[in-house]
């Protein structure tokens, strides 16, 4: 009797696993990306619209009418949706904007992170969820070296030829 009752368990866990099962090939309708990277997306037919669920999490582009360049914009999940001409989906798949973790490395001092890339140096980066003054100071370096930065570089009189006693010289940036 005892068997029997364990063969009833089974098939009762059996068919309630086969109920609530995802649908076969359902793993493989996840395309990862890394934050701030790009991944090409090839299409089974030409697209026609693109509809991404997120686009705080993920953008896309059509490269050609069948290749997609996907990027990871913020940590998440979202969904794409590509249609043809006729309005019938190509393909609708879910995103997942991820980490990166090679060459990625992690330092805490208490509460706070900070991110360094490493290839083969270790450089500071900056991450989402890095201690704020650590995040803030990479971008606005990253900002100063693209040209983009509102500072501009301080000079010193040297007294040569031409100057003008009068001449003034920006002061330094308030370093709070």
């Amino acid at each position: 009797m005892s068997s029997r009752l364990v063969r009833s368990a089974l098939l009762a866990a059996a068919t309630v696993g086969a109920l609530f099962a995802p649908a076969a090939g359902h793993a493989a309708d996840m395309v990862k990306v890394e934050l701030d990277q790009a991944r090409i997306y090839r299409l089974a037919a030409p697209a026609s619209t693109i509809v991404i669920g997120n686009p705080a999490i993920a953008d896309a582009t059509l490269q050609d009418a069948q290749t997609l360049i996907v990027t990871g914009r913020a940590y998440g999940q979202t969904n794409l949706i590509v249609l043809d001409e006729q309005g019938e989906t190509i393909t609708d798949v879910q995103l997942a904007v991820l980490a990166a973790t090679e060459n990625l490395v992690t330092v805490y001092k208490g509460a706070k992170r900070q991110s360094l890339s490493c290839l083969p140096d270790c450089q500071p980066t900056a991450v989402p969820g890095d201690d704020s003054q650590h995040f803030g100071g990479i971008l606005g370096q990253v900002a100063q070296h693209n040209g983009s930065g509102s500072g501009t570089p301080t000079t010193t009189a040297t007294g040569a030829a031409g100057s003008s006693s009068g001449a003034s010289v920006p002061a330094a940036p308030n370093s709070q």
